[in-house]
């Protein structure tokens, strides 16, 4: 069994949707892995969002194109994605009352910000981003 097969086994597998790349580290060195995921995007399986950050991919029916494979969408690719990294965040008032259960208004887009401002990595998956005008 190849690197890049054992990596694509792993993604197809996982109930996560974001990856890093320390987590194929037990595969393989850190080159080799970089590589295979260069190559998983390429074919389509995998989205990199930010340095070192790769969320699994499926074709839209619509547009072809790869997108998030997340039943919550972008918004919740950038909530994952923010906890892999152990990075405290927020979300604006009338997002977070949504996702509460206390207002039946859903946000066009969720506005995430992570808590400190010592967080630079910009993260961007479609047009939801963060960091992203600093």
């Amino acid at each position: 069994m190849t690197i890049q097969s054992r990596i694509q086994y792993r993604v197809k597998r996982s109930k996560r949707s974001v990856f890093m790349r320390s987590d194929f580290k037990d595969i393989a060195d850190y080159d080799q892995v970089g590589r295979c995921l260069r190559q998983l995007v390429s074919e389509g399986l995998l989205i990199k969002i930010s340095y070192g950050l790769y969320v699994r991919a499926r074709i839209n029916r619509i547009t072809g194109k790869p997108m998030p494979d997340n039943p919550a969408g972008s918004d919740g690719v950038m909530m994952e994605a923010l906890e892999r990294l152990n990075v405290a965040y927020s979300v604006d008032e009338v997002s977070q009352s949504s996702l509460s259960g206390n207002s039946t208004q859903i946000p066009a887009k969720i506005k995430v910000t992570p808590s400190s401002p010592r967080f630079t990595r910009k993260i961007k998956v479609g047009s939801q981003s963060v960091n992203e005008l600093r």
